[in-house]
């Protein structure tokens, strides 16, 4: 959406927390976390991007929002692309520990090929 890899799962989160429906295990890092990195590198601010979700009825609207708004160029898209995607870092022992916590909690514990939190992701809603 827009040139921005979780920018479409982060709308979907924001319109199930404004409908009373987000699911507890994500109201904990709502805004932080992946969310919040995506903030971070959009130089968007956390309350206002809620509102124009809000105000919106499409995708589309918000993208054309995010367009003029947060209009980052490619090589800012891409750091936070390769930011997501490999989270957490092999070097970063805390988030590599709760990985293997979510991994084991799902039952994917013998799953090697989940080697982050996006493969976690896609592996939980049974994309692989």
């Amino acid at each position: 959406m827009c040139g921005w890899v979780y920018l479409p799962r982060f709308v979907d989160k924001i319109r199930l927390h404004l409908a009373g429906k987000l699911h507890s295990d994500y109201t904990e890092n709502f805004c932080k976390a992946m969310d919040g990195t995506w903030l971070e590198m959009a130089g968007v601010n956390a309350q206002e991007f809620i509102e124009v979700v809000r105000r919106s009825t499409t995708d589309g609207e918000v993208c054309d929002w995010v367009r003029l708004n947060a209009n980052q160029s490619e090589s800012v898209k891409t750091a936070h692309r390769e930011r997501v995607l490999n989270h957490p870092r092999a070097d970063d022992a805390v988030m590599q520990d709760r990985l293997k916590m979510r991994k084991e909690q799902s039952g994917f514990g013998h799953r090697d090929d989940i080697k982050s939190f996006f493969d976690y992701i896609d592996a939980d809603e049974k994309r692989i």
